[in-house]
C-alpha cells in the first residue's frame, strides 16, 4: 500500500486574490498535486488560510449616526482615499456630490427632530392648556357648540385660532386654498357644502366668517391664470376660478393699478364673492331671514399686523330670490 500525505500551506491575506466569474464574485483557491517516487496521489493543497465560502471583508465599515456632521463624513472619505489609492479616481468624482448632499441633509431637520417638535408641542399644550382648563375640557367631552364657522386659507402663516385667540370649542373651521366658498352644488365641492350644512343645521353656529389675508398665493394665481385653453395645474385653477367674479370686478375698478395692488383688492373682493355664494345655500338664507345667523367678511394683513372685519347688508326678504340678491351685489353667478 502506498502512503498518502498532505500539507496545508498558510499564506498571509496579501498572498491570495479573488477571481471574478461571470455569475458571481467568490473566493477561489489553487489546488496543487504532488507525486512521490511511487506515483501515489497526494490530496490537493489549499494555499489560503480562510474558509472557502468566506465573504471578502468590506473596504470600510463606517460607524453611522444620523447626527454626524458632514465634515466628519468628508474626513472619513479622505482617510479611505489615503488608504485605498486605487479608489481615488472614482471616489474623487463623487466627493463634491456627496458633500453637497450631506450639507443639504445637515441643514434640514431630521425626521426625528420633526417628530420631537410635534411631541414637545403637545406636551406644552397639555401642560399649559389642557391640564389648566379642566372645566372646559369636561364641557368639550359632552360635545361641541361653537359660535363661529370660519373659512380661512390653508396658508401656514395664517392660523385663525392664533390670530383671534380662539380656544377649543370656539369655532368650526374650514381651511382651503384662498379661503373660498363655492356656490351650492350637490355634485361638485361637496366637502365645503357638507361643512356648511353641518355647521348651520346641526351645530347651530351664529356667525359665518370668511377671512382673507395679505400676500395670498391663491389670489395671485386667480389674478394671473388666463383661464383660457388648457390648464397648467391639476386642481388649483379649477378651484380658484370660484373667485372669477371678484377678479372681473377688480379689473373693472382697478384696471390701472399694479398687479400687487390688484391682488390686494382681490383678497377682499374674493371674500365678498364667497359671502355671496353662501346665499345660494337654502339653510344659510333661512338663517339670515330668521336672524339666527350672520355673515361677515374679514382680512388679516400679517405684513402690517392689522385685521379688518365687515358685514354686508343683503337686504334680504322673503320676496327676494338668490338671483335678485346677487344682482344687488353685482355678482354674476354661474
Amino acid at each position: 500500500m502506498s502512503s498518502i500525505s498532505g500539507s496545508i500551506i498558510s499564506l498571509s491575506p496579501a498572498q491570495f486574490q479573488l477571481r471574478k466569474t461571470p455569475s458571481s464574485l467568490r473566493p477561489s483557491f489553487v489546488a496543487c498535486s504532488k507525486t512521490n517516487s511511487s506515483s501515489s496521489p497526494i490530496p490537493p493543497t489549499l494555499i489560503r488560510n480562510q474558509p472557502v465560502f468566506a465573504a471578502p471583508s468590506p473596504l470600510i465599515t463606517p460607524s453611522l449616526r444620523e447626527e454626524m456632521a458632514y465634515e466628519e463624513a468628508i474626513a472619513a472619505l479622505k482617510k479611505l482615499l489615503s488608504e485605498k489609492g486605487e479608489l481615488e479616481t472614482e471616489a474623487a468624482m463623487k466627493v463634491s456630490q456627496i458633500t453637497a448632499e450631506l450639507q443639504t441633509t445637515d441643514a434640514k431637520p431630521t425626521s426625528e427632530a420633526a417628530v420631537e417638535k410635534l411631541k414637545q408641542g403637545f406636551i406644552k399644550f397639555k401642560k399649559e392648556f389642557y391640564d389648566t382648563h379642566p372645566e372646559l375640557i369636561e364641557e368639550l367631552r359632552k360635545g361641541q357648540t361653537p359660535e363661529y364657522m370660519i373659512f380661512s386659507c390653508s396658508d401656514s402663516r395664517v392660523c385663525t385660532s392664533n390670530i383671534l385667540s380662539f380656544v377649543p370649542g370656539d369655532a368650526f373651521v374650514v381651511r382651503n386654498v384662498a379661503n373660498m366658498v363655492p356656490a351650492f352644488d350637490q355634485v361638485r365641492h361637496t366637502g365645503v357644502g357638507s361643512a356648511v350644512e353641518y355647521a348651520v343645521l346641526h351645530l347651530k353656529v351664529k356667525h359665518i366668517v370668511v377671512i382673507g389675508h395679505s400676500a395670498c398665493g391663491g389670489i395671485k394665481g386667480l389674478m394671473s391664470f388666463p383661464f383660457e385653453g388648457s390648464t397648467s395645474t391639476d386642481f388649483i385653477e379649477n378651484w380658484v376660478k370660484i373667485g372669477l367674479p371678484a377678479k372681473r370686478k377688480v379689473l373693472a375698478e382697478h384696471g390701472n393699478a399694479t398687479f400687487e395692488e390688484q391682488c390686494y383688492h382681490c383678497e377682499k373682493e374674493s371674500v365678498n364673492n364667497s359671502l355671496a355664494n353662501l346665499l345660494t345655500y337654502p339653510f344659510v338664507r333661512d338663517g339670515l331671514l330668521n336672524k339666527t345667523l350672520t355673515l361677515k367678511g374679514g382680512h388679516y394683513d400679517f405684513i402690517k399686523g392689522s385685521f379688518e372685519l365687515w358685514g354686508l347688508d343683503f337686504n334680504l326678504s322673503n320676496s327676494l330670490s338668490v338671483k335678485d340678491v346677487a344682482t344687488i351685489l353685482h355678482w354674476k353667478l354661474f
